[in-house]
C-alpha cells in the first residue's frame, strides 16, 4: 500500500466440514455474520473467518472472502450454488497510517483469501506487523500490537492419538501486556494519560483437531477468554472489542468412554485454549515492531522494554 496506510486483513481458511462458534466479550465489537456461529443455527460449519483493521468499515473485507470462497465452492448448498459462511471482526486502525479513508475492502479481503489458500498445510504464520494486525497497538495506544501465534499439543484425552489446540490473535488492545518486560515509558505514562477513546480490540481465532460441535465450539471460546484476561490488563473493557473465534476439524476423536473421562477431556482442552490464546497474544506484542506514520511514531514494547532496563 501506498503512504498513509497502516491497517491490513487475515484470513483463516479452515478444512472443508469445520465446525465454529463465536464468543463476544468486549463493550465495543465490529462484528460480521457471528449470528450465524450461534450452536442453535441452521449451519454448524464455518468456510473462512476474516480478520480485519478498518473498524466497521473494514467488514466490507469479509465480502471479498466470501466471493473467493464461492470461486472455490466452499459454502452451505442452496439451489444454484453455495452461500459461504464467513464470519469476520474488525480491529479500530483508523487514520494511524495517516489517512483516515485507507481501510481494507472486498478486494483485499479477496487476496487475502487467495493468499491464505496458496499457503501450504503446516506452514509457518507470518507475525507482527501483518495482515490484520498491521495496524494495532497496545497500552493505550501507545505501543506497536500485532499478530502472534502459540499451539500445544495435549496427550491421553483421546484414543485416536494426541490433540492440537492452536491460536492466532490480533492485539489492538486498551490494556497493558501481563507477563512481558515493562517498558519505563509506559509505566509513566500509564497514570498521566486522559481517558482512552474506544479503538481497541483483541481478536483470537482458537482451533483444534478435536471432534467438537458447534455447543462445544462455543464453550471452547469462552474458556478462551481467560487467556485475553490473563495476558491484557484490563481487559473485556466498555473500550475494547474482544471476540474469539472457536474452531474444530473433528479429525480426533475425544475420550468417551465414561462420563468422567470426557469431562476431564474437555476441561483439559478448554484450559489448553485459555493458555494458548494468552501466549498467542504475548507473541503477537513481541513479534511488533516499531513504526513511524504520519500519524505518529509507535514502539515496539519489548524493544521500548529492552532500552530501558
Amino acid at each position: 500500500m501506498g503512504d498513509g496506510w497502516l491497517s491490513g486483513v487475515t484470513v483463516v481458511l479452515p478444512p472443508p466440514g469445520t465446525v465454529a462458534s463465536v464468543d463476544v466479550r468486549g463493550g465495543g465489537p465490529a462484528t460480521h455474520e457471528t449470528d450465524a456461529l450461534d450452536p442453535s443455527s441452521l449451519v454448524p460449519t464455518v468456510d473462512a473467518v476474516v480478520l480485519t483493521g478498518g473498524s466497521a468499515y473494514g467488514l466490507a473485507s469479509a465480502g471479498g472472502a466470501q466471493r473467493w470462497c464461492e470461486e472455490d465452492g466452499r459454502g452451505f448448498a442452496v439451489p444454484g450454488g453455495v452461500v459461504p459462511i464467513v464470519p469476520a471482526a474488525a480491529i479500530f486502525d483508523l487514520g494511524r497510517g495517516g489517512e483516515f479513508t485507507a481501510r481494507p475492502d472486498a478486494a483485499m479481503g479477496y487476496q487475502a483469501a487467495a493468499a491464505a489458500a496458496a499457503q501450504q498445510e503446516g506452514h509457518d504464520v507470518e507475525r507482527g506487523n501483518v495482515g490484520a494486525g498491521t495496524g494495532a497497538l497496545v497500552a493505550r495506544g501507545q505501543f506497536k500490537g500485532g499478530v502472534g501465534t502459540a499451539a500445544i499439543t495435549l496427550h491421553g484425552i483421546s484414543a485416536g492419538g494426541p490433540v492440537t489446540v492452536g491460536a492466532i490473535a490480533v492485539v489492538n488492545a486498551l490494556g497493558f501486556p501481563v507477563g512481558l518486560p515493562t517498558a519505563a515509558a509506559a509505566e509513566r505514562r500509564s497514570t498521566t494519560m486522559s481517558p482512552p477513546a474506544p479503538l481497541n480490540t483483541t481478536l483470537v481465532v482458537v482451533a483444534t483437531d478435536a471432534d467438537l460441535d458447534p455447543a462445544g465450539c462455543r464453550r471452547m471460546a469462552s474458556a478462551a477468554h481467560a487467556g485475553i484476561a490473563r495476558a491484557l490488563n484490563p481487559s473485556h473493557t466498555l473500550a475494547d472489542g474482544d471476540t474469539i473465534f472457536a474452531l474444530a476439524t473433528g479429525a480426533t476423536v475425544l475420550e468417551r468412554g465414561t462420563s468422567m473421562a470426557q469431562q476431564v477431556g474437555l476441561i483439559t482442552l478448554h484450559s489448553a485454549a485459555a493458555d494458548v490464546v494468552r501466549l498467542a497474544i504475548l507473541d503477537g506484542v513481541s513479534a511488533a515492531e516499531s513504526v513511524v506514520t504520519p500519524a505518529g511514531t509507535f514502539p515496539s514494547y519489548t524493544q521500548s522494554a529492552g532500552d530501558t532496563a
